[in-house]
């Protein structure tokens, strides 16, 4: 055994993060990703440090392969918009419930599940209640473990900033609600940290279940405009009806199946607002300012 860790879905804005942290900590890692085109997508890893594998969750022993020898596994399961190859009980569900037959079946000792607010195994919504399936596999796994339920993450690579600067690319934003709906967002680099400690450490947060957040609660609307006024220019917000867009969003999943849908969008507005300190304690690490998380989003390239 090693102090070696994997990292499932390691080409993801939350997985670089992670890499990146490791490989300057000089920690051993495994990348472990599902496609040779993820894999072109990684920042070059030593030789000495690590090494990235291919696994395909139909096939076991791809994934027993790219655990062998590793200590902890940070699996991160993200699907918000579902695709006709991928469900939520696909994503969520299966890929963890794999992922720990691996780890237990090749000795790791801990493993950590990037999670989301609002998970629970008897949630109406799909989203929600596949989340909470997997937290309860973690949990019931037999493996020390970390849950880390996180709320909208912003930073580089990330599709919450992605979709913040598609927002004041013009003067004109259009929100559901009029952005009127709390978020705490969460800088990546603070998840990375808090995942990688987590794994990197048995007796940090052991056998916990946390929400992590950022440091300030506020509006959509007020994301949009502070992240307009770091590039210097106002712009104008209107509202987007959301018992509108839940009926035309019902029409076209009846239609055609996967894609943007009900219960994406009620995740997309459910309320944030916790104490953020008390998981960021338990983690020991920083929790960045919103307006710097803000600022390292932003790329001259996408500015207006």
């Amino acid at each position: 055994m090693t102090d070696r860790i994997v990292i499932t879905g390691a080409n993801g804005a939350v997985g670089q993060a992670i890499l990146r942290l490791a490989l300057s900590e000089k920690r051993p890692i495994v990348a472990a990703v599902r496609s040779e085109r993820a894999a072109a997508s990684l920042p070059k890893i030593p030789r000495e440090l690590g090494t990235v594998a291919q696994i395909a969750y139909d096939k076991p022993a791809t994934l027993e392969a790219a655990f062998r020898d590793a200590d902890a596994l940070i699996h991160l399961p993200g699907l918000l918009i579902e695709q006709p190859d991928a469900s939520y009980e696909a994503a969520n569900v299966e890929t963890t419930r794999v992922a720990l037959n691996a780890a237990r079946s090749t000795g790791a000792r801990k493993v950590v599940l990037a999670s989301a607010f609002g998970a629970d195994p008897n949630s109406t919504n799909r989203f929600f209640r596949t989340k909470g399936e997997a937290e309860t596999l973690v949990s019931g796994s037999g493996l020390s473990y970390t849950i880390v339920r996180a709320p909208l993450v912003l930073g580089p690579g990330t599709k919450g900033t992605d979709a913040n600067l598609r927002h004041i690319r013009g003067r004109a934003a259009w929100l559901l609600g009029g952005g009127r709906n709390l978020q705490q967002p969460l800088d990546v680099d603070d998840l990375a940290r808090g995942l990688l400690r987590a794994a990197s450490n048995s007796d940090v947060a052991h056998n916990r279940t946390l929400d992590l957040a950022g440091p300030v609660s506020l509006s959509d609307r007020e994301i949009v405009e502070r992240t307009a006024q770091l590039l210097g220019h106002s712009i104008r917000v209107f509202s987007v009806p959301i018992g509108l867009a839940r009926y035309l969003l019902r029409i076209r999943t009846r239609l055609f199946g996967a894609g943007f849908s009900p219960e994406a969008l009620e995740v997309m507005i459910t309320d944030t607002r916790i104490d953020a300190e008390l998981a960021a304690r338990e983690l020991g690490i920083p929790l960045t300012p919103l307006d710097t998380t803000l600022r390292h989003g932003i790329e001259p390239s996408q500015a207006p």
